[in-house]
């Protein structure tokens, strides 16, 4: 898994993205998981909704508190991780894998975004 890791990008605002060709698909981190405590909740954007870079497209309850998600790309949101919505302790259990939470036909991507490296120095968790 930590290879997979290092694959990965990173915003500043907790969420990871794996672009393949144009299809973003887009979670949170399990830093961020960890700190939100157990996920209740997750409001997510329809199919179809057009997100540009850094406006909310949803948000994540927990048992602690209320967050936000950002867009780190613009494009269009071409699937939804129905079974987050269902078990929205995936977000916890899986952060990376079952508990992603879109895939977007990406049209740009933010500027400034981190490998795992610079992210986990953000975070403090870096060794």
């Amino acid at each position: 898994m930590t290879d997979h890791l290092t694959t990965l990008q990173y915003t500043a605002q907790h969420e990871w993205l794996e672009i393949t060709d144009d299809i973003a698909t887009i979670g949170i981190t399990d830093y961020a998981a960890e700190q939100l405590g157990d996920v209740v909740y997750v409001d997510l954007p329809d199919v179809g909704s057009m997100l540009t870079i850094g406006e909310a497209i949803g948000e994540i309850e927990s048992t602690k508190s209320v967050s936000d998600l950002y867009a780190p790309v613009a494009g269009e949101v071409i699937e939804v991780n129905e079974e987050v919505d269902a078990n929205p302790d995936l977000v916890n259990s899986s952060p990376f894998e079952d508990g992603w939470l879109i895939k977007v036909r990406v049209t740009d991507v933010a500027a400034g975004l981190l490998d795992r490296d610079a992210y986990l120095a953000m975070t403090g968790s870096g060794s």
